[in-house]
């Protein structure tokens, strides 16, 4: 989530700036020079508006009697040194301050330098041999070839600093947003990064001004209401902060000054200038879409079988919840059950009863020790029932802050996967302060005590948070970086059907998983039928509203985001749908064990779903 604007909340889309649509998600790393092959060589460091990182130390090649591991682990880490250094704002995300003052050099030369930099580390993995490569170690170089081969494609065919400004409010929100919400380091070294920051805002704006062509209306209109958030932040939220080191508040203050006057620049040259060009499409074509989706999901797929996979599981999905809405009608005598002869009748039903569950819902006063209940109540559920390991790193349930809410009721914030002292939170979301009483009756109307109780399981129990801290468990610093988005969320959305299964929270809860599924199944589909296809907002909104049972604000939102991402939207159903084949498939194995099943499944980190089912087969 971004301090900078919640518009920003939706559009976590790092991956496309520096090194790919896939490179950036998630990883840590393993590393370094094999005795048959060069390390990846060091391209110049990219050029920053403050000073140049420093070059990663030169490793000798490993001795004749190193192991290949040992060789493939110096190789990985020098090529995670490198790949940090170029991404300085990905490298604050995931947890190492080295670069925490610069920005990633996006100018045309700079790019063209990562491009060759991509491309020596890619030929130098394939002379490394790996024959005598451990299990894990061979999975990790596929996964980095993976990683190279998607970064390449992004800056040959995506292009994304040409066409789409949103890549540089999100950049710059990101870049900013962990100095001023995080609690690494000290708030003195903190403050000294953020003044770096401050002071490359206007270089990188100009870069944006120079390279940026025609992109899509869409995406155009999103920058500008971003940037409008981001001169809010700069202008007057990050005084505060700067007044708790006293003795850097006026260079701290000149600097956002400076950093104010670029982005006002910007605001004039997206509104006066690009504006009137953005007649770009934004869908990117079945070809591009095509390629994407399978490095994003980090398989080998049909992307047609893909989306109409999604439509079957849509379809059972609405025929489950007849039968889950009538045991709620049920259980609540309301009455005489209406006719369900035809599939007007039953969608009306279904409509009615989801109605009658939000009725049933929090309030400002009561939200945070709502989430507080349910995230017990799961706990206690998963050890109860001896479903997986339960962590014993705390997680924090904590109230979200003001400039954060509005976009969603919850989310599972976690500090990157190479920060010294973790942190995470599970945090909730009173509606914002400007908010009337009808909006708030809205918003919580859709987030009702059901859905809190499902996204509590999503989030945190057993989902995003008990995931991360099994992934946390596992040596490869590449598996913890690159992490798998398909992975990520296929595990959170097969947490709900798990406790779904064993009755948590019963028919109520039931239900609203049930309504979550439509939710995947239908992004799916939007994904690949704007991008891919030719769908129009028309249909797009009939989709989801008459179909997958969502509010008109929630559709026009999404018919937003679908248009400003592509190959993302399809991942949450994709991991879920593989995750649950696998564990069919396993449950029918003498001996299965849903405890050790788990445990060995997140024992592995975060590997694309291929590797998943490969290391299942084995073991």
């Amino acid at each position: 989530m971004g301090v900078w604007s919640t518009a920003m909340t939706s559009l976590r889309s790092r991956s496309a700036r520096i090194l790919g649509p896939s490179l950036v998600i998630a990883a840590l790393g393993c590393s370094s020079t094999p005795h048959t092959a060069s390390p990846p060589s060091e391209a110049p460091a990219p050029t920053t508006a403050t000073a140049t990182p420093p070059a990663p130390a030169t490793k000798g090649a490993p001795s004749a009697a190193a192991s290949a591991d040992q060789a493939f682990e110096a190789f990985a880490q020098r090529f995670l040194d490198g790949y940090l250094q170029r991404a300085p704002a990905d490298a604050t995300q995931i947890g190492d301050h080295r670069f925490d003052g610069m920005w990633p050099d996006l100018s045309e030369q700079g790019q063209a330098s990562t491009r060759k930099w991509l491309e020596d580390t890619r030929t130098a993995l394939g002379k490394l041999s790996r024959d005598g490569l451990s299990e894990q170690n061979q999975i990790d170089a596929a996964i980095l070839d993976d990683r190279l081969r998607s970064s390449m494609y992004s800056i040959d065919e995506l292009k994304t600093p040409e066409r789409d400004p949103v890549s540089y409010t999100n950049l710059i929100g990101e870049g900013l947003d962990p100095l001023v919400t995080r609690n690494f380091g000290t708030l003195e070294q903190r403050m000294t990064s953020l003044l770096g920051r401050l002071d490359g805002i206007p270089a990188l704006v100009m870069v944006a001004k120079q390279r940026l062509g025609h992109p899509a209306k869409i995406q155009t209109e999103t920058a500008i209401q971003q940037n409008k958030g981001l001169i809010a932040l700069v202008e007057t939220q990050l005084a505060a902060q700067f007044a708790k080191v006293p003795a850097r508040q006026r260079e701290l203050t000149e600097a956002a000054k400076r950093a104010a006057t670029a982005l006002h620049d910007f605001q004039h040259f997206l509104e006066a200038e690009l504006l009137a060009r953005s007649d770009g499409s934004f869908r990117i074509g079945r070809e591009r879409f095509a390629k994407k989706l399978a490095f994003s999901l980090g398989d080998d797929i049909d992307p047609d079988k893909v989306a109409a996979d999604a439509r079957a599981l849509l379809t059972q999905t609405q025929a489950e919840m007849v039968d889950t809405a009538k045991q709620i009608w049920a259980d609540d005598k309301l009455g005489k059950l209406p006719k369900l002869d035809t599939a007007d009748q039953r969608k009306a039903f279904v409509k009615q009863v989801l109605d009658h569950v939000a009725k049933d819902h929090p309030t400002n006063q009561t939200i945070l020790a709502d989430a507080k209940r349910w995230l017990d109540k799961a706990t206690a559920f998963v050890r109860e029932k001896d479903l997986v390991r339960v962590p014993d790193e705390p997680v924090a349930v904590i109230e979200m802050p003001e400039y954060r809410r509005g976009v969603a009721v919850a989310y599972c914030d976690s500090s990157g996967p190479l920060e010294a002292t973790p942190e995470t939170f599970y945090t909730i979301s009173p509606t914002p302060a400007s908010w009337d009483k009808q909006r708030a009756e809205s918003f919580y109307r859709e987030y009702n005590q059901s859905m809190l109780a499902e996204l509590s399981i999503h989030e945190a129990m057993p989902g995003h948070y008990l995931q991360l801290m099994h992934n946390n468990r596992f040596k490869s610093k590449i598996r913890a970086v690159f992490s798998s988005g398909p992975f990520v969320e296929g595990w959170a959305v097969y947490g709900e059907w798990l406790m779904a299964e064993k009755g948590f929270g019963g028919p109520k809860v039931k239900l609203q998983r049930q309504k979550m599924v439509l939710r995947l199944t239908a992004n799916a589909i939007l994904d690949h039928d704007i991008h891919a296809g030719d769908m129009d907002e028309k249909a797009a909104l009939a989709l989801m509203k008459n179909e997958a049972f969502q509010e008109d604000g929630e559709a026009v939102g999404k018919w937003n985001r679908a248009r400003l991402s592509s190959a993302q939207l399809t991942t949450y159903f994709y991991g879920f749908s593989e995750l649950l084949k696998l564990r069919h498939a396993a449950e029918t194995q003498p001996g299965f064990s849903e405890r050790a099943y788990h445990d060995r499944l997140l024992s592995w980190g975060s590997p694309s779903m291929k590797y998943v089912r490969q290391l299942v087969a084995k073991h």
